[in-house]
């Protein structure tokens, strides 16, 4: 266990911290789950900057990483393209 309190306090932010990336991330995979499965390209292009915003957020704080960002967005963008 730890032995100082600074060492407690950053036991209970880094569990507080993780609680918070779980769920945004758990948030931004089902929103991405949802478009995919869309198949009216005027919802996709509405649903659109929503979900990629999600992802951006998620990139900016290191909750995955700027290249996979990259490459869900891309994919996303075919997506629509395809409909």
């Amino acid at each position: 266990m730890a032995n100082h309190k600074s060492a407690l306090k950053r036991i209970r932010s880094n569990e507080a911290k993780r609680l918070r990336n779980r769920y945004q991330h758990k948030t931004a995979r089902n929103a991405m789950k949802k478009f995919q499965e869309l198949s009216d390209k005027k919802e996709a292009e509405a649903m659109f900057p929503s979900v990629v915003s999600m992802i951006d957020k998620l990139a900016k704080k290191n909750i995955i990483h700027s290249n996979k960002a990259s490459n869900l967005k891309s994919n996303m963008a075919k997506h629509v393209a395809a409909l």
